[in-house]
């Protein structure tokens, strides 16, 4: 929907906002996911008919991009306090992994056109941070995309991870992996294959390696920019 001019409302237009609609909309998705949502569903919770809410939005598809882009605006951009550009990126995607989790089915739709002006905001601070960093040429787009794979990726996982698997799940599966340590071997020395422990650490420390080997490639390149601070990972740990 970003690309289409704004459809023009007449005189006669319902009373009814598109920003109160991206809000019941925003509030639906949180509490019963994307397959819930409809325009009938949508047009109840805001107690009115289908029919209003085709003067402001075309279809269900451009509810679903306002209210990506509209969380997107809880993601805070840091303020430049001479940190670092590690501690920077560490904080915007700290940022965006905690509005992944206090709105889970949000990441299942980042395959979408992402153009909203909010997270057009925080690509352009990522790129435009790596920039100053010394990242340049194919380095930039890879490093963009490592970044923002990761926390899509991690999030998603954390998301719609079971919330019941217990110690007998992943003690059945330490056990299946011991019974088949020939064939994986590594796995079942170093596993597990089911997520034990605390969240925030491993993605903090994932994190870190990222943000590593980006260093690595900025010294390499004799970029600028390469002696970034601390080791990035402050912001994440409190997401």
């Amino acid at each position: 929907m970003w690309l289409r001019p704004p459809a023009r409302r007449g005189r006669d237009a319902p009373p009814l906002s598109r920003e109160r609609i991206v809000e019941e909309a925003v509030a639906l998705l949180d509490a019963e996911g994307a397959d819930r949502l409809t325009m009938r569903r949508l047009a109840e919770r805001l107690g009115t008919g289908s029919t209003t809410l085709y003067w402001h939005v075309r279809t269900k598809d451009d509810v679903l991009d306002l209210a990506l882009d509209a969380i997107f605006a809880e993601v805070g951009i840091p303020s430049g306090s001479g940190r670092g550009w590690r501690a920077d990126i560490t904080a915007l995607i700290g940022g965006w992994r905690a509005v992944l989790l206090r709105h889970p089915w949000s990441a299942a739709l980042l395959s979408r056109p992402m153009l909203g002006p909010n997270v057009l905001a925080r690509s352009e601070f990522l790129y435009a941070t790596l920039l100053e960093a010394g990242v340049t040429g194919p380095r930039l787009t890879a490093a963009a995309y490592g970044l923002s794979n990761y926390v899509i990726g991690s999030g998603l996982m954390q998301a719609t991870w079971p919330a019941d698997t217990g110690q007998d799940v992943r003690g059945a599966a330490r056990e299946h992996l011991r019974d088949n340590r020939k064939r994986y071997p590594a796995l079942a020395a170093h596993g597990p294959l089911v997520v034990e422990g605390d969240w925030d650490t491993g993605f903090a420390l994932a994190l870190t390696w990222l943000l590593d080997g980006i260093q690595a490639g900025i010294t390499e390149a004799g970029g600028a920019g390469g002696s970034g601070s601390g080791d990035g990972t402050e912001g994440v740990t409190r997401a």
